[in-house]
């Protein structure tokens, strides 16, 4: 086998997060988007001794259990992965995926996994469950018409209008084509990131779930001049399900294909609004961090606080609770009846603003946020824990900070995460500083997707346990 030769093979797995598993003449293949069962015929791109990658040209048998997918933009777009096959197949792959990261850690150590796994929990809602979106503005081939969606699978330029997007509320796409068809009738640039010129770069939609509120965000250059009104005017008179309640202008002159706000104004309403999490009310701006499947939320909220349990078995409230990479102060919330104090910490400015306010509003006194790394910020509080909650980003956990939390020396940490790799990496640290796993659990936030959260309990080891 060589790179560059066209070889066919059927799809035995998929390894976290999409990379699907054949083997041809003794040899692992990896091919990404495909799902297990499928005939497929890819090129070689990369060999190595007894592995190799390779690229689909074509998918000549359909796996046993695919089906027909309900979005008309499925495999041109790059979101979703998974919207060929039955949900349950869907959560099947997941819930080994999570089972099999988290096991290796013992194998890999000659160990048997003696904790308890609990499966995977279904998202509520399959279909129309995200309640933000940033589309990006562009064009679906060089040179040609303006486009408002997502990126195109593979390319880092092209993009795809999702105008028929299934994972997002019907709102969304009426927002969606009204400012595309602005865009194309008053013949109106995007930013090109190569010659650093052109207007329009984002769309930024946020609804929120218990409400209905809905804030829509253009963003684009300050490298021209256009009248808004009309686009604002068009928006207001969108036949929605939901209540527009804000429509902001964003500039954003960064050279990084992200969302970044050098300046916001204020075209119509106002610039927040309100979304209800377990009995919590919370006020959201544009870039507030808050789980994208609002529903799904409440299960993985619900859950993490199932495993953190009681905290004081004689009914008082005499436990301190860390909240470490808290976002706007979601867990810290739903912890602060039952605690003495819940102290927060999140390196996102906004989002620690947006904990404080949203802890006023839910008349809880007893919460502190601090902004900051964890790194450094914990070196600076001087309160102990009596428990520890965890939700760090992608990446998991600074391998300083790690060492810096196991030293407080908790009996129970609560993990959450939204990468098992990650998690398996930074329990590794933890079975080997006095940490065990009593039990873990995958929870669905995104069908349709690769992604999934998981949970994890951490117990700190007794002498009959060493």
């Amino acid at each position: 086998m060589k790179k560059g030769e066209i070889v066919e093979g059927v799809i035995e797995r998929i390894q976290f997060p999409n990379k699907g598993i054949m083997t041809v003449e003794d040899t692992k293949v990896i091919v990404k988007n495909t799902i297990p069962g499928q005939k497929v015929s890819c090129r070689i791109t990369k060999k190595k001794k007894g592995r190799a990658e390779a690229n689909v040209l074509e998918i000549l048998e359909k796996a046993p259990d695919e089906i027909a997918s309900p979005c008309p933009h499925f495999g041109a777009c790059g979101g979703c992965n998974y919207q060929n096959l039955p949900y349950e197949a869907q959560l099947s792959i997941k819930e080994n995926q999570v089972k099999q990261i988290l096991d290796e850690v013992y194998i890999s150590q000659n160990q048997e996994p003696a904790y308890v796994f609990e499966g995977i929990k279904p998202s509520p809602i399959q279909y129309g469950y995200r309640n933000k979106m940033e589309f990006s503005f562009g064009d679906a081939y060089k040179d040609g018409p303006l486009s408002l969606g997502m990126h195109k699978r593979g390319s880092f330029y092209d993009i795809v209008t999702v105008d028929q997007c299934q994972i997002v509320d019907p709102d969304f796409r009426k927002v969606l084509s009204a400012v595309l068809t602005w865009g194309q009738e008053n013949d109106i640039s995007f930013y090109h990131r190569m010659k650093q010129s052109g207007y329009l770069r984002h769309l930024l939609v946020r609804r929120a779930v218990k409400t209905g509120e809905l804030m829509v965000a253009l963003v684009t250059t300050t490298l021209g001049t256009y009248d808004l009104q009309p686009l604002v005017d068009e928006l207001c008179k969108l036949d929605l399900t939901g209540k527009l309640v804000g429509v902001l202008h964003t500039y954003n002159d960064s050279v990084a294909d992200v969302v970044k706000n050098d300046k916001t104004e204020i075209l119509y309403g106002q610039d927040y609004f309100y979304e209800e999490l377990l009995g919590l009310r919370f006020k959201i701006t544009e870039f507030s961090f808050f789980q994208t499947n609002s529903l799904g939320a409440e299960v993985l909220y619900e859950t993490a606080r199932s495993y953190i349990g009681s905290l004081n078995e004689n009914g008082e409230k005499d436990k301190i609770v860390f909240d470490l990479y808290s976002g706007t102060g979601t867990i810290a919330q739903l912890m602060a009846p039952v605690a003495k104090k819940v102290i927060g910490v999140e390196i996102v400015e906004e989002a620690v603003e947006a904990a404080k306010k949203n802890a006023e509003l839910n008349g809880l006194h007893n919460c502190e946020f601090i902004a900051g790394d964890v790194l450094k910020v914990l070196d600076k509080i001087e309160e102990k824990p009596d428990l520890i909650i965890l939700d760090p980003p992608r990446d998991g956990i600074h391998p300083k900070a790690l060492t810096k939390i196991i030293d407080y020396g908790v009996d129970r940490i609560v993990y959450i995460s939204c990468k098992p790799t990650s998690l398996a990496r930074d329990l590794a640290v933890f079975e080997a500083s006095g940490y065990k796993m009593e039990k873990a659990v995958a929870v669905d936030m995104f069908p349709g997707t690769v992604h999934c959260e998981s949970i994890a309990l951490l117990q700190k080891k007794r002498k009959s346990d060493l």
